[in-house]
């Protein structure tokens, strides 16, 4: 006889026994907790910390999760908070929010912007959570807390953790590396969401790749450095370099199935103090980006091999090529999302709750689900309706997205939203 895992099982009996949820008494719940998440996101959304230094953010949330009796430890993955609550015999179900912030200057104009400053590499920067992690975190607690009040209806445990150093796709990699699994349990089901510059009181979900894969090009091309006026007498690294930025484009417009996602993308390119100066090397820093481990793999390939024809055409010295792997693309259980999604749309209606495809961003959520956790990654929208139908019009004003400066998620009703769809997705599998 072939036995079915806890998840599969549980997804399979569940999706024709489980009762209705009542999202009116959710939504009510959220409602009535609003005024103190209001506080809290504007607390988290002025004093945002990068991945890593999440010190203040981290036992902000902890001291949040005690207070409803849960049972809370620190410092796992270095900054990382796990919060345990138990509710008798039934699934473990994971949570996740990210806590760290961007480095990068705030412009959104809110009232409560972000001043803060940090230290990134040695150097002074400022921060902002230009991303909407603040959101996220508010919509965390206000799911925990409404999950505590209604206790009664369900059962189980729940594994809410404050996952850091999202941006940089490294923390949810340390806290399994500091034992996540090992000392608290291996999940049944993991959901997180992520704020988007969709209209307020939309859910957008999708089975299969909901993000792509992120590999990190950190390339030297070495030269013989010398006077500008001379060329001949040097060997110039920025040439080559400028070659291989341009040529690099081939793989993915020549090498890779048109009708794949994939890009290699160049962001920094250093080297050079004046303009009548050839240096002997510069650094050429981008991301390659995509969605199949078969497309990932040439890209990869691709990148190192022009890097190194670059440098062999100018007869220069091999370059210094590493391709650094990130985050992997995170991949929906189709049988999860098939049971969330009606209780979405029976929630928000069937017209705020729409299939999306894939975006071309990367997330470390996935280092969950590879572990063989069944996940669901949705996204939630923080823009007023009126604005995202005029930015969807031919020359109409665009809204900003994530990681821009002016990223400004309208906090009320979109943090009642995202908390909303977080406790109903985690109920209707801990009936």
């Amino acid at each position: 006889m072939k036995y079915l895992p806890l998840a599969a099982l549980l997804l399979t009996v569940g999706a024709h026994s489980a009762p209705a949820l009542d999202a009116a008494a959710v939504a009510a719940q959220v409602n009535a907790m609003y005024p103190k998440l209001d506080v809290i996101y504007k607390d988290l959304h002025a004093h945002p910390e990068i991945a890593f230094q999440e010190q203040r953010t981290a036992a902000k949330l902890a001291a949040e999760m005690r207070s409803l009796g849960f049972e809370v430890t620190e410092k796992v993955g270095k900054t990382g908070v796990v919060a345990m609550y138990r509710n008798g015999p039934g699934p473990l179900v994971l949570v996740r929010t990210e806590m760290d912030g961007l480095p990068m200057e705030e412009k959104s104009g809110f009232p409560f912007s972000s001043k803060a400053h940090a230290l990134l590499d040695g150097k002074d920067t400022m921060v902002a959570h230009s991303c909407g992690h603040d959101v996220h975190m508010t919509a965390w607690l206000g799911a925990a807390r409404t999950l505590v009040a209604m206790k009664s209806q369900w059962k189980g445990t729940l594994m809410f953790i404050g996952q850091p150093a999202e941006e940089i796709v490294s923390g949810a990699k340390a806290m399994l590396d500091d034992g996540l699994f090992r000392r608290f349990g291996k999940p049944d089901y993991a959901f997180a969401l992520h704020s988007w510059p969709h209209a307020y009181g939309t859910i957008g979900y999708n089975s299969g790749p909901v993000s792509s894969n992120s590999d990190a090009i950190e390339i030297t091309f070495k030269g013989r450095g010398g006077h500008g006026s001379a060329p001949d007498k040097a060997l110039d690294p920025v040439t080559i370099a400028a070659r291989f930025v341009v040529d690099v484009q081939t793989v993915v417009s020549r090498e890779k199935d048109p009708k794949e996602f994939g890009v290699v993308t160049i962001g920094a390119i250093n080297g050079g103090t004046v303009g009548n100066i050839i240096p002997d090397s510069v650094r050429v820093r981008g991301t390659i980006r995509s969605y199949s481990p078969e497309v990932r793999a040439k890209l990869l390939a691709g990148v190192r091999r022009i890097a190194n024809a670059s440098a062999a055409m100018a007869d220069a010295p091999a370059p210094d090529v590493e391709l650094i792997a990130g985050g992997a693309a995170i991949d929906n259980s189709a049988a999860l999302v098939a049971r969330t999604a009606p209780v979405f749309e029976q929630a928000f209606g069937a017209a705020n709750v729409v299939r999306r495809p894939a975006m071309t961003a990367s997330e470390d959520f996935s280092e969950f689900v590879n572990q063989g956790v069944p996940g669901m990654f949705f996204f939630t929208g923080v823009y007023d309706a009126a604005a995202v139908a005029e930015a969807e019009k031919p020359g109409g004003k665009p809204l900003a997205f994530n990681h821009s400066p002016y990223y400004a998620p309208v906090p009320e009703p979109s943090i009642k939203t995202a908390a909303q769809a977080m406790v109903l997705a985690v109920m209707n599998v801990m009936q």
